[in-house]
């Protein structure tokens, strides 16, 4: 059946959980009340991308705690999990999340429409310095299913190697899901990467983002929903909040895949495409 989409661009505060909660959740309850049924918000949104905060604040004031199977319970974003189940919305939002054993990862929790919250992908492919530093990287994929739909996690770099996409489609995906956090400046790369994915893979992506904020941690926007051969949908200014909505469309997911067939040609090949 088809799926409404919606990707989000906002600007969080720097290590204000509780503010970013309520924030997001007057984002996915406008959503919702567009009709979405998926929500996807930017990357580290519940503590803001601010690498200055995330060195010198303490952990519980930047961090939510995942337990030993990833769940995280956390009275902080109750109000996600209200607008979740008022509005039959999936959320899908960028954190910081500590586990059991000490890890620091930057992950995408997954906010069910019952309103329970699981940390169910950390970003495999961390960015630069500030990013190395502070988080371990994840060592594997995730994907969800929704409404019959299919949608793996990435996070904001992991979208920048053509191979996580890709692992992504081979296992299975119909669309994949990006929350990201560009800085101004990057725009050409923003547009290109999340649209090539989609093309690449003949799937749909989703893809949120920051926006605004002080230099030199300044967003620039752009979210988008891109279509399976790599057209957006529905995409935002470069500047201000926003939410774009679109629909993920199993009829054109088959048209396109059908027409384009080199996402089977490649699961199907047992052949070297590089020597």
């Amino acid at each position: 059946m088809p799926l409404l989409v919606a990707a989000v661009q906002a600007t969080p505060t720097p290590g204000e959980i509780d503010a970013n909660a309520r924030l997001g959740a007057r984002l996915v309850a406008e959503a919702a009340s567009r009709g979405a049924r998926l929500a996807v918000l930017p990357e580290l949104f519940l503590c803001a991308y601010h690498p200055p905060t995330l060195y010198v604040a303490d952990p519980a004031s930047t961090h939510v705690d995942a337990d030993g199977d990833g769940r995280v319970d956390d009275t902080r974003l109750e109000p996600l999990a209200v607008a979740a189940r008022d509005g039959g919305v999936v959320v899908v939002v960028g954190a910081a999340v500590r586990h059991p054993d000490g890890r620091r990862t930057c992950s995408s929790l997954v906010v069910d429409r019952d309103g329970s919250v699981a940390a169910a992908y950390n970003k495999q492919n961390l960015w630069g310095p500030d990013e190395r530093a502070l988080f371990t990287p994840g060592w594997h994929g995730a994907t969800i299913e929704l409404d019959s739909w299919q949608l793996a996690l990435g996070i904001c770099y992991d979208g920048c190697f053509p191979e996580h996409g890709r692992a992504a489609a081979v296992a299975g995906a119909h669309g994949y899901l990006c929350p990201s956090g560009y800085l101004a400046g990057s725009e050409h790369r923003r547009d290109l990467y999340y649209a090539a994915r989609a093309l690449d893979n003949t799937m749909y992506v989703a893809f949120a983002n920051s926006v605004g904020g002080g230099d030199p941690w300044r967003f620039n926007g752009g979210a988008a929903v891109y279509e399976p051969e790599g057209r957006p949908l529905a995409k935002a200014p470069d500047d201000g909040e926003a939410i774009v909505i679109a629909t993920f469309d199993p009829a054109e997911l088959d048209r396109v895949r059908r027409t384009h067939t080199m996402l089977a040609e490649y699961a199907s090949s047992s052949s070297t495409l590089w020597m």
